[in-house]
């Protein structure tokens, strides 16, 4: 259905009169930038762009007091001297004679994503707006917002298109509450009131520097269990850019392509419903590069690989713990995972005291050259990377036998009948028997062709079909194949009745994992299997505790999804493996699927491999005991030695 641009011109009006160092920052380039990068990258003219419109003052009072929009109607016929003193009047704002203009398109671009979305006119899209909205309240502007464009974007969705409940995540820098804006209810504990208990969730950041694996963490310890237990229909992102690296608000350092790896793991959400508002962001080539890089993300393209180790700070696992613990009375899918209460760190200073929770306290400032150079050095880095992997011309390619001929797959999605030239496939066929039939080895071929083209970058992903009795020996081809063709480490997720081949390497170039194991082991750290949970609660768990963990810490340039004899998954279960397991790898996904199966799960597949959102798994289903309980077993096991498994400060230290 497409991705939908939503911007207009006018909401670079509006800019600062006078001298102000704390609010220059918020400034139309911001917009003119960003929208200048998606035009040279070529991705403005491939989403369907919207022209905004203005909210309406009735919609802006879904969330805002009549006085407070009339407040600001009346600055249009403000003089500077005026202007300058009302915006006196509130914490880090600036107000100019265009400003009710500008932010009254912002909340309406908000508000014709979510139409499109819900209408189904796209899947998904970005509202690229200023001035920003997640700091406003009811009666006041504050922190360069004016009016909360997300929160009515929230209200509007659930008065004209009849979505329920709203579920409210956040991080933010917080520093034990010595960050501006110094809110005691951004800690932890703030969870929520009466019915809402629970639907509020803050993950406060205590230092600055957090990078790509502390906000992956996050996404797959806290965020992730949360949101699919939820089970949302719409999911609404306020696109703040300010945790980019060089950023001077935020001094955090994620880099671009991290907020292409955030966003596809959203899109497995609410069968992709994506809507994206930008926020914050004012380092302005971070900014505009990371905006490009979640167009890209929505638009369906693999992100780029992450860069940096993936190994989560230790106030980041601290911040992480607390927040579980606070949730996990409410939450089924927390309660059963190292969720032992804590006191929050977030409320006490590193020595031990209470914060004082009041402005003024001390707060970390890096040096301006410094985080300059952190900044132009991962932006260096970054296109780099956009040089060494363009994306591919056509993103998914399917293999399959003539049991499958009549499937109808969408116009973009290439049908393979092409092999691996005959002497190639009778050498790798050779110390096969069960390769020894012409069906098996022509499904090999076909497999083998598919391969070399993933791996020279002609595709980015592809479906293979296998006969069931060859479906080990084809594996274990696929695997030798793509370790002596260009991939550097491989993550082989085995699922059903595939054993590890005997003769392959515990070298850390490839990551074993056998799932639907007799038992839960980990003979390695390169070399785990576990059974398949039967509960939505356990299959879950087990992805985002375990899989999706081993994978980003692994981080493989390659990955083979192997469904095999009696794998026993439903095709959501498959479909949402295939889609999250592709954001890890950068889209670098193969999967054989035992013939048998394709029918059910060839179409899913192609969704899911195409950046297209999974269907639902239905109803949550709180996990086993049993299912826990290896769980954990596997994770204490292996989590020395993968940090991204880490869901605590480790003791001691």
């Amino acid at each position: 259905m497409g991705t939908a641009l939503v911007y207009h011109e006018d909401m670079t009006a509006a800019r600062l009169l006078w001298d102000d160092p704390e609010c220059e920052i918020e400034c139309p380039e911001r917009l003119t930038i960003a929208l200048e990068r998606l035009r040279q990258r070529g991705l403005e003219q491939r989403c369907l762009r919207l022209a905004a419109r203005e909210a309406s003052e009735e919609e802006l009072g879904l969330v805002h007091s009549p006085e407070y929009v009339a407040l600001l109607r009346g600055t249009q016929a403000l003089g500077t001297g005026e202007l300058q003193a009302l915006s006196g009047q509130y914490d880090a704002i600036y107000f100019h004679p265009s400003t009710f203009h500008c932010a009254r398109l912002a909340a309406g671009a908000a508000l014709q994503l979510v139409d499109a979305v819900l209408t189904g006119a796209v899947q998904n899209g970005l509202a690229l707006v200023r001035p920003p909205g997640h700091h406003s309240q009811r009666a006041a502007a504050n922190g360069f917002c004016v009016f909360n464009n997300v929160a009515i974007a929230a209200k509007h969705a659930k008065q004209k298109h009849g979505l329920h409940s709203v579920l409210y995540f956040s991080w933010h820098r917080y520093e034990h509450g010595r960050f501006w804006p110094y809110l005691q209810e951004s800690d932890t504990d703030a969870v929520g009131q009466g019915q809402g208990r629970g639907f509020t969730v803050n993950l406060p950041w205590n230092q600055v520097g957090m990078g790509n694996a502390d906000y992956v963490a996050a996404f797959l310890h806290v965020l992730l269990p949360l949101a699919f237990e939820f089970d949302p229909e719409l999911v609404l992102v306020a696109a703040g850019f300010d945790s980019a690296v060089g950023d001077p608000e935020g001094q955090m350092q994620a880099t671009p392509e991290c907020f292409a790896h955030l966003t596809q793991l959203l899109q497995v959400l609410a069968c992709g419903r994506v809507c994206a508002v930008l926020e914050g962001g004012y380092h302005l080539e971070s900014l505009s590069q990371s905006v490009c890089m979640m167009v890209q993300a929505l638009l369906g393209d693999p992100p780029l690989p992450l860069s940096g180790p993936m190994e989560p700070h230790r106030s980041a696992l601290e911040s992480i713990q607390s927040v579980r613990a606070a949730q996990a009375p409410h939450w089924m899918s927390l309660q059963q995972q190292d969720a032992a209460p804590v006191l929050s760190p977030s409320t006490r200073s590193p020595e031990g005291s209470i914060s004082p929770l009041l402005p003024g306290g001390p707060e970390f400032k890096a040096p301006v050259a410094q985080t300059e150079a952190q900044a132009m050095a991962a932006l260096s880095s970054l296109l780099d990377q956009l040089r060494l992997y363009p994306t591919p011309p056509l993103r998914t390619a399917v293999a399959l036998t003539e049991l499958d001929a009549a499937l109808v797959l969408p116009p973009d999605v290439l049908h393979w009948e092409r092999s691996a030239p005959q002497k190639e496939m009778q050498a790798w066929a050779r110390p096969h028997e069960a390769l020894a039939q012409d069906k098996s080895f022509n499904a090999l071929g076909k497999v083998l062709y598919l391969l070399d083209s993933i791996l020279d970058g002609q595709v980015s992903s592809g479906i293979a079909a296998t006969p069931a009795p060859a479906a080990a020996a084809t594996l274990d081809v696929a695997i030798q194949r793509g370790l002596s063709h260009r991939a550097q480490r491989l993550l082989c997720v085995a699922v059903g009745q595939l054993d590890r081949p005997l003769d392959l390497a515990d070298d850390g170039r490839t990551l074993w994992l056998n799932i639907r194991g007799k038992e839960a082991a980990a003979l390695s750290m390169f070399h785990v299997s576990t059974p398949l949970p039967g509960t939505t609660g356990g299959f879950l768990s087990y992805i985002l505790a375990l899989v999706l963990p081993l994978a980003y810490g692994f981080q493989p340039n390659l990955v083979l999804v192997a469904l095999g004899p009696a794998h026993g998954l439903q095709a959501p279960q498959a479909a949402l493996l295939a889609a999250l397991l592709r954001v890890p790898a950068g889209g670098q996904v193969l999967v054989l699927v035992e013939e048998e199966s394709t029918p059910q799960l060839a179409g899913v597949l192609v969704q899911a491999l195409r950046g297209e959102g999974p269907p639902s798994l239905g109803p949550f289903s709180r996990a086993s005991p049993e299912e826990m309980q290896a769980l954990e077993h596997l994770r204490g096991q292996l989590r020395t030695q993968w940090k991204m498994l880490q869901v605590a400060a480790p003791q001691g230290l």
